[in-house]
């Protein structure tokens, strides 16, 4: 099976796995774990925003370049921090584990970035530290538009909003340090010839 092909997989099954745990938790009633946090909105949000990147990708090159692949890796990569959030959720990891929402905040930003990454990694002139530099900073940017998220979707009306200001910087530094990581691991990798030819395969 070709690399290209298991990566859409990958991508299909974990927007599979996500939607699943989305639907339990908005539909099934009295599981404490999933209380409050407003699932009925992430059953419609998550999907959408795992699908922006294959669907902006496929609207911009289908004029540019109409027989460039779609980079399953980082479609793959962008949709795993989704899964993650939720499974904790399933698990109730955000309310057993006092670090787990921090490691998430971090993991999943250097999970994210890396996704954005491989795709302007295909343009071979965003390379080292501007490649670096770029992954970064759009993982700045969607570290700040989850917490605007996350601040309109339960915590103005819920009982997080005394805590609400530390926890949201908190959240934000890690959500860049996790986009840093992502974008240093990026772009090292990318230095080795065979890195760069798996780049463009998929």
């Amino acid at each position: 099976m070709r690399s290209g092909s298991k990566w859409r997989i990958a991508a299909a099954l974990l927007l599979a796995a996500t939607v699943a745990q989305l639907a339990v938790a908005t539909f099934v009633p009295n599981l404490e774990q999933f209380a409050g946090k407003a699932f009925l909105s992430r059953l419609i949000a998550y999907p959408v925003m795992m699908l922006i990147a294959p669907t902006a990708w496929w609207l911009v090159t289908r004029r540019r370049s109409p027989s460039s692949a779609m980079p399953w890796a980082a479609v793959a990569l962008i949709m795993v921090p989704f899964l993650i959030d939720v499974t904790g959720n399933t698990l109730d990891l955000y309310d057993t584990v006092w670090w787990w929402d921090d490691a998430n905040h971090f993991v999943n930003w250097a999970f994210l970035s890396a996704g954005v990454g491989v795709m302007i990694a295909r343009d071979q002139r965003a390379r080292g530290w501007l490649l670096v530099l770029a992954v970064t900073g759009v993982g700045a940017i969607m570290a700040i538009l989850w917490e605007i998220g996350e601040y309109y979707a339960f915590i103005r009306g819920g009982t997080e909003l005394a805590g609400a200001y530390t926890d949201t910087l908190g959240d934000e530094v890690l959500g860049t340090l996790g986009g840093l990581v992502g974008a240093l691991i990026l772009a090292w990798t990318l230095r080795t010839p065979r890195a760069r030819t798996t780049s463009t395969a998929i």
